[in-house]
């Protein structure tokens, strides 16, 4: 069984709550888990302490089982200490698409010219 720890939405609309559980991967989103290891309140500071709790315990046990936890749990372990942060590199998702680039390239060989004109 593929477990992971992940995020289960709860509250209402424009409202969200989450709730970190221990599942199994084939499981919907907020569907059966098996085990429920903290919450999650986007709603509230990013300085309070109420923000994100976690069993700690309950958590590393999972995490020795070989539980795999989802991007955003695993930014939540490692601002607990828990896990050590990871590299990431999102170079291309930065960077503009084709036409993009090439109406920049357009623009700038136009504002070149128009400063060799003004000269």
């Amino acid at each position: 069984m593929a477990t992971k720890i992940r995020l289960a939405r709860g509250g209402s609309k424009k409202r969200p709550h989450y709730a970190i559980v221990a599942t199994d991967s084939r499981m919907p989103r907020d569907g059966r888990y098996l085990e429920k290891l903290g919450t999650y309140n986007p709603l509230l500071p990013k300085d309070s302490e109420d923000r994100v709790k976690m069993d700690m315990e309950r958590v590393q046990h999972w995490l020795d089982h070989g539980a795999q936890p989802t991007d955003r749990i695993a930014r939540f372990l490692e601002a607990a200490g828990v896990r050590e942060k990871a590299t990431r590199a999102n170079m291309k998702k930065a960077e503009p698409g084709k036409k993009a680039q090439e109406r920049a390239k357009e623009k700038a060989a136009k504002a070149e010219t128009a400063d060799e004109a003004a000269e």
